[in-house]
């Protein structure tokens, strides 16, 4: 289910931490457990990276990292970098959004920093460095709201981003929502535009409309243009119909030295260059994602497909006039899912996709279909901060990103494809708690399933082992090798005696738009018969007790957990984090029910019973698992209310429940002593029901 959106109910109001336990007991919280707090302590040993860019001419490379700030290093001798930070000695600042200047001398980020280094009142302000030299570096525009995505025109002339005039939060769903109040989606909506502010310093111009919300935005080579995917607000709501946009702006070059009024510079209205709404073919009614103009201004490229989280991309690769026109799949039928492109020249792409669950970079040449062979590069690990993203120079022939994997903690790598080298080497020194990990494959209704085995910790193979089968989100995502990080996932059950099958069934990317479209109108079948078969081959080849089998999973995983348990009794355990119960309420109650329509190909009004037979609430009575739910009072995505339902029908009937209601918290728990919290309840509930 996606990963972002809205729907703080009134039944929750301003919820105090509240457990509930089985046949209506209270639970004291638990005990700290000093086993979960020194795998904590573990990862918190982690020098966290959270961005790298490449100068455009490819000498110099810039990255964020926890501790250090901004670094900044050449490329042919990375290993001295030299701080870049609006902070002074000893503030304590947050710095990210790198951008070069085209001259690739000079560095812009945001600092919610202040002018004389200070820090603590949190506003983000825009500040541009000399990247050669250590002094301090000079405010270029305050900002007061929501910033993200920097980046400079191709001249140099201007600084743009997406940004939330005003805003209350984080752009986006993953965070708590704001208590709901005055006019529902009318009243409250927190915009993202695309702004731009004068490379030499000025007034803040917003380009694009009010009536549009943004998500990403690109460039034309000669900046006198941009494409944009963008929907009217509430932008939470509204990605699953977003549009691709152009929208000349040299009008921006003409006002930016007169005394024209900045309402001048905004009145010519975007074009539709695609709709994906209305137009025919296998696109209808899909997703679009990572804009980007070909260098001679001719065309655009896109990623569209069945994509159930913004930002979280997956799908082929189409190209269409930039004057707007059909849609050219210049990726067909292929047996992956494309997350990342750029340009290399007018007829090469650089793609970072997920394939078989493991991240593939490599050159693609549109006109033949062919991949080059002397750059391209298979990964068993994450590329990129979260998801599959890397920077690639001006010049085309350096890549730089961020790699971890189940093995090695996250380090920035840089090179050309053919020749990639570790940058960076914070984390060199740490080594896993957890036991190692293996890719394992099966098959199951005619498809190809793959999934990730992580082996207990200290592992003898003379023992049975329980396992806990961990589902992920989306369902439109995919569980690739990644160093975790303090939330909820899989490796705390590893290093501490479980086998851990982290399977990505139909629904996933990975396979093909074939295999992630696999489960519209059939949510919770066919993924289930993929994971089930998933653990008879696990069983078969491993010493995992058939008998100590658990599952747990958060946000589509947490229904998944649920849905499981009503479906089959394999299971001894189950923990729901996140979940949906009840299809046809949950349409009602989020802000974010357009993602429904074309997993469902329906309204909830229209087909309600396609709803229903995926709604677990529905087969409660076959329920006889233990069953762990755990839910922020403010989550927008999984609503609590969902829950809610869940734990009492499992209370009515009898079966052994416990439901926990997190303060203040949205969909991704940001409270280091919650995340602790749900880990030593997860683990009990484990340790309880299958030891």
């Amino acid at each position: 289910m996606p990963l972002h959106r809205l729907a703080a109910p009134a039944l929750l109001g301003t919820f105090a931490f509240v457990s509930f336990a089985a046949f209506g007991q209270t639970a004291a919280a638990p005990t700290h457990d000093p086993r979960i707090a020194a795998i904590i302590h573990s990862l918190e040993k982690v020098r966290t990276l959270g961005e790298t860019e490449l100068s455009p001419d490819g000498n110099l490379i810039a990255w964020e990292v926890s501790g250090d700030g901004i670094q900044v290093a050449s490329l042919d001798n990375p290993s001295h970098p030299h701080p870049v930070t609006a902070c002074a000695a000893g503030a304590k600042g947050e710095e990210s959004g790198l951008a070069w200047l085209p001259d690739s001398k000079h560095l812009a980020f945001f600092s919610d920093c202040t002018e004389n280094g200070k820090a603590g009142d949190k506003k983000t302000a825009i500040f541009v460095a000399d990247a050669d030299s250590t002094a301090a570096p000079h405010l270029l525009a305050p900002l007061n709201g929501f910033a993200e995505s920097l980046e400079y025109s191709p001249d140099g002339k201007f600084l743009s981003f997406l940004y939330v005039e005003g805003a209350t939060r984080p752009s986006g769903a993953l965070a708590a929502m704001k208590p709901p109040s005055g006019v529902i989606g009318v009243e409250g909506l927190e915009v993202q535009r695309v702004a731009a502010v004068d490379a030499s310093g000025g007034n803040l111009t917003q380009i694009t409309p009010a009536n549009l919300h943004v998500y990403e935005f690109s460039w034309s080579s000669d900046g006198k243009n941009l494409a944009f995917i963008a929907a009217p607000p509430p932008g939470e709501n509204n990605w699953w119909v977003a549009k691709l946009y152009t929208k000349r702006v040299g009008r921006l070059y003409q006002a930016a030295s007169s005394s024209q009024p900045e309402e001048a510079l905004i009145t010519e209205s975007p074009k539709v260059a695609f709709d994906p709404n209305t137009t025919p073919g296998p696109l209808h009614g899909l997703q679009l994602a990572v804009p980007r103009w070909s260098p001679d201004g001719s065309e655009i490229a896109f990623i569209g497909g069945l994509m159930s989280d913004q930002g979280v991309t997956g799908g082929d690769i189409y190209v269409i006039p930039a004057a707007g026109g059909e849609a050219k799949n210049v990726t067909p039928d292929r047996a992956s899912s494309p997350a990342w492109i750029e340009w290399v020249d007018n007829q090469q792409l650089g793609v970072a996709e997920t394939k078989d669950a493991q991240s593939h970079l490599f050159v693609y040449n549109i006109e033949t279909g062919q991949e080059s062979s002397e750059y391209n590069a298979t990964l068993p690990a994450t590329v990129g901060a979260g998801g599959l993203q890397m920077r690639i120079s001006t010049a085309g022939n350096e890549i730089a990103y961020i790699q971890s994997s189940f093995e090695h903690a996250p380090e920035v790598w840089a090179g050309p494809l053919g020749d990639l080298k570790q940058i960076t080497h914070y984390n060199d020194a740490l080594k896993p708690s957890w036991g190692k990990s293996e890719s394992v494959d099966w098959s199951n209704d005619g498809f190809h399933v793959q999934g990730w085995l992580l082996y207990p910790a200290d592992y003898d193979p003379a023992k049975k082992y329980p396992m806990i089968v961990l589902i992920h989100g989306g369902p439109s995502s995919v569980t690739l090798p990644r160093w975790p990080s303090t939330g909820f996932g899989g490796v705390p059950f590893s290093a501490l005696g479980y086998f851990v099958l982290l399977p990505n069934p139909r629904g996933s990317y990975g396979e093909g738009e074939k295999f992630t479209a696999a489960n519209r109108k059939d949510f919770g079948y066919g993924d289930l018969r993929d994971i089930l078969a998933g653990v008879d081959a696990v069983t078969r080849k491993y010493p995992v007790d058939p008998q100590r089998v658990g599952v747990a999973g958060w946000s589509y995983g947490g229904f998944m957990s649920m849905f499981a348990v009503s479906q089959t009794h394999r299971f001894r355990a189950a923990v729901g984090g996140a979940g949906v119960s009840d299809w046809l309420s949950y349409y009602g109650e989020n802000s974010i029910d357009q993602w429904m329509l074309p997993f469902f190909g329906a309204s909830v009004y229209d087909d309600p019973a396609v709803y229903a037979k995926s709604s677990p609430i529905n087969y409660v009575k076959q329920v006889k698992t233990p069953t762990l739910l755990v839910v922020g009072d403010r989550d927008g995505e999984g609503p609590a209310p969902q829950s809610f339902e869940f734990w009492h029908a499992l209370r009515d009937e009898n079966v052994p429940t416990q439901l926990v209601v997190y303060p203040n918290e949205g969909h991704r728990f940001v409270d280091p002593a919650h995340q602790i919290d749900v880990l030593e309840r997860a683990l009990g509930w484990f340790d309880e029901y299958m030891k």
